[in-house]
């Protein structure tokens, strides 16, 4: 098979699917993950927030960059598999009243979340205060109103953006433009539903030079389209597809110090909260002397939304 990654967006996704690697075995009556930890709230606190990872089909859409795929089914769930899941977390999981719900995919996809399922969902939540979802834009509409009506708190509904950059965004085979991310964001705005936005840090597609400032410009247009909060995500391999891209030259996984300064960017807007995901920091972006120092923070800027000084190092500069 030709190494090379395609033109067309129905070749792309052949080649992607053909990069990976086995799946993870999971049960389709319980999530395969779960958690609870502190976050920066909008009204300036920090808050406890529970996550459900839940089981679920594999999303349609194949982003060159996605490893969700890795925890997700061949088929649909059962009706009431949803429910089943989420009453398995919450028996196990510490009080919060913030609750995410992500399920690899979009949760208003109605071969993902079964649309007869939505009111015990909801009422699994009445004593949360806001509940995210995540959605892809094209799916945003009359499902999230009806879902917003069976909520008592506030419903947030999670988008990745990915890039402003119009052509890297293209060959993500996303297939989602700039115009209909923002009027999907505009149909959530303008029915007082909340919008969070993933962004990448260093995308594949992108010359390492040029990745603050897409960052950055991404991190602009998130905020220009009403998001409350923006999550920024290094790129990182591990599903197959980023290691072919790395060895053709088209993926580079970004240095700690492109993260740190589009963090220190974000906050300085003042427009929203940020978040550096934390959770899978490469060993090629660190120094071995200071990178427990500057991840922890970045950890500590999460939670503060406060752009702290910089960790001075003299092995490396801090330019790793």
């Amino acid at each position: 098979m030709d190494a090379s990654y395609p033109a067309t967006a129905a070749e792309r996704d052949r080649w992607i699917v053909a990069q990976r690697t086995s799946r993870a075995s999971l049960n389709p009556l319980q999530p395969y993950a779960f958690h609870v930890e502190d976050e920066a709230a909008a009204v300036g606190t920090i808050q406890p927030v529970a996550t459900v990872f839940l089981t679920n089909r594999e999303c349609p859409w194949r982003c060159v960059m996605c490893d969700l795929w890795r925890n997700t089914l061949s088929s649909a769930v059962r009706p009431g598999a949803i429910p089943a899941q989420i009453d398995y977390a919450l028996e196990r999981l510490p009080h919060a009243r913030t609750i995410k719900l992500y399920n690899s995919g979009s949760f208003f996809d109605p071969h993902a979340i079964p649309v007869a399922d939505y009111a015990a969902i909801a009422e699994r939540f009445n004593s949360f205060d806001r509940v995210i979802v995540e959605c892809h834009p094209s799916l945003v509409g009359d499902k999230c109103l009806a879902f917003r009506d069976m909520l008592h708190g506030r419903l947030e509904v999670a988008m990745g953006l990915e890039t402003a950059h119009p052509e890297v965004l293209k060959q993500l085979n996303k297939r989602m433009t700039l115009e209909e991310f923002a009027a999907a964001a505009a149909f959530l705005g303008e029915n007082h539903i909340d919008l969070r936005s993933f962004v990448l840090v260093q995308p594949p597609f992108m010359r390492p030079e040029d990745s603050l400032y897409w960052a950055q410009r991404s991190l602009d247009f998130a905020f220009d389209c009403g998001a409350t909060a923006v999550s920024l995500i290094p790129t990182r391999g591990g599903n197959g597809a980023m290691e072919t891209l790395a060895s053709l030259g088209e993926f580079t996984a970004p240095r700690l110090a492109q993260v740190e300064l589009a963090m220190s960017y974000g906050i300085g807007l003042r427009r929203g909260r940020v978040f550096v995901d934390l959770w899978d920091a490469q060993p090629g972006m660190e120094c071995l002397k200071c990178h427990p120092a500057r991840i922890a923070r970045l950890q500590t800027m999460n939670l503060q939304q406060t752009d702290l000084p910089s960790i001075h190092c003299n092995v490396c500069g801090g330019h790793n």
